[in-house]
C-alpha cells in the first residue's frame, strides 16, 4: 500500500439531503483516498479539524457506473465513501457550519 499523508486521506465533503440529516446527530460524510483504512480516517479527521474526536468510520466503497456515448460504453471512476461519527463532547467540523 502507498505512503498515504493525512492531509490525503480526506478529499472533499459529501453533501447531500442524507448527509445533512447525519449532521444532526454529528456524523459527517468525507470522499476519501481509495486505498485509506479507517485508523488513517479517524487520524485525519481529528488532526485536521481541532477539538474532534472521532468515535466511529464506517467506509463504503462505490463502483463505477457504466456509462456510454453512442456506441463506445466505459466506466466512472469508483470512489470511497466514509462516515464518521464524532463524540458527544467534540466540537462540530466547521466546513459544514454555513449549510
Amino acid at each position: 500500500m502507498a505512503d498515504i499523508k493525512y492531509y490525503d486521506v480526506i478529499l472533499k465533503p459529501v453533501i447531500t439531503e442524507k448527509s445533512m440529516k447525519g449532521m444532526a446527530v454529528k456524523e459527517y460524510t468525507f470522499l476519501v483516498h481509495p486505498q485509506a483504512n479507517k485508523s488513517q480516517i479517524k487520524e485525519a479527521v481529528e488532526k485536521m479539524f481541532e477539538g474532534t474526536k472521532v468515535k466511529r468510520v464506517n467506509t463504503m466503497n462505490c463502483c463505477g457506473k457504466n456509462k456510454r456515448r453512442g456506441m463506445v460504453t466505459g466506466v466512472t471512476a469508483k470512489t470511497k465513501k466514509a462516515i464518521v461519527k464524532l463524540t458527544e463532547d467534540s466540537k462540530d467540523i466547521e466546513i459544514y457550519a454555513g449549510l
